[in-house]
């Protein structure tokens, strides 16, 4: 049990335009967690995802309950 926590801070994204994705490497199996913009299809990379922990910092961070992948 810890008394002093870390704080996360829920950043806003424009919900309407961009989508929360995760791109896999088919070949090496790297994870890159980021946003799709859903008009243009580009994609911006926020953060590598190394463990479930990363992902998790990454949802909680942005506020994401579910999340879409691609390969």
């Amino acid at each position: 049990m810890s008394i002093f926590k870390k704080k996360t801070t829920v950043i806003a994204y424009d919900r309407e335009n961009l989508r929360p994705v995760i791109r896999s490497s088919i070949c090496t199996g790297e994870k890159v967690a980021g946003f799709k913009d859903v008009r243009t299809g580009k994609f911006k990379d926020i953060m590598l995802i190394r463990n479930d922990r990363d992902l998790k910092s990454f949802m909680d961070t942005y506020g994401i309950s579910d999340i879409d992948r691609e390969y």
